[in-house]
């Protein structure tokens, strides 16, 4: 099981520093996401330079629209063809969302017959849909496949992986492991988002929000899950001084290690007492 860090979590940082920052931390990688960074400059050169500073286990194609990057299935295309270039393993994306009209993106996901195949090179990157959130004061999910056993059924008829997003999950149920076992038995699971929901804020703190995630890691960790654990937090849940950012990702990472079971390190257990570094 490797653990990971989104560059999202720091994304106001730049791209550079974050993976600076991620390496020093002791992270065995980060998840690289297509932002505004990759906008009018060549994206396999900056990767490139970015993977001299630490390893790329996993690209999240933009979720927004970006210069260059045409539309959400050119996107896709484009972030697919970029890692395999770079040998970078897997290509997360979002589903359509209904409530945006994406009917042109909805139409063509129904379309692929075989995304691993298809869309994925035959099988040189692996492709994975992301699980989103419920939202507002009347928890709408705004994108298809929003019911767990729809979205599971979907990702077999379509040969689609999984990258199952605890946050997402929580803010519609808080207790999700049950789903997550659904998922998890799927055999599609490639990739998790590990973070804390609560009082509507996604990607907090482990213990910031009302999630059990440590009872989630001790279930994660009695599986055959091998896999990447991905760290992905907002940004505003960490302090402004670098330093102190990074001593926090070290506390963060030793308690993912330590409930995993990656790391022999004498990291107390926590859940809702966890606390970053002041």
């Amino acid at each position: 099981m490797m653990i990971t860090l989104s560059t999202g979590s720091l994304f106001t940082l730049p791209l550079k520093k974050v993976c600076e920052l991620s390496a020093e931390a002791g992270f065995d990688g980060v998840e690289l996401i297509i932002n505004q960074d990759f906008q009018k400059t060549n994206p396999s050169k900056l990767v490139a330079e970015l993977q001299e500073i630490i390893t790329i286990h996993s690209i999240h194609a933009p979720f927004m629209s970006l210069d260059g990057w045409g539309s959400q299935m050119e996107s896709l295309r484009i972030s697919i063809e970029l890692a395999a270039n770079r040998g970078i393993p897997l290509v997360n994306f979002h589903p359509p969302s209904w409530m945006g009209l994406e009917v042109g993106f909805w139409r063509w996901l129904y379309s692929v017959r075989d995304f691993q195949k298809e869309v994925g090179r035959d099988g040189q990157v692996a492709v994975t849909l992301e699980n989103m959130p419920w939202v507002g004061k009347y928890k709408i999910n705004p994108h298809i496949l929003s019911n767990t056993r729809h979205l599971i059924d979907f990702i077999h008829e379509h040969n689609l992986y999984l990258t199952f997003d605890c946050t997402h999950m929580g803010s519609g149920k808080a207790n999700f492991i049950n789903d997550f076992y659904l998922c998890y038995e799927s055999g599609r699971i490639r990739n998790i988002h590990f973070s804390d929901y609560g009082h509507g804020r996604e990607h907090l703190l482990p213990g910031h929000g009302i999630l059990p995630l440590t009872r989630f890691l001790n279930h994660l960790r009695n599986t055959d899950y091998q896999s990447t654990v991905t760290l992905e937090l907002d940004p505003s849940e960490f302090p402004k001084a670098e330093a102190v950012i990074l001593e926090s990702l070290k506390e963060i990472l030793s308690f993912l290690r330590k409930e995993t079971g990656k790391g022999d390190e004498q990291v107390r257990m926590f859940d809702r007492e966890f606390q970053p570094v002041p």
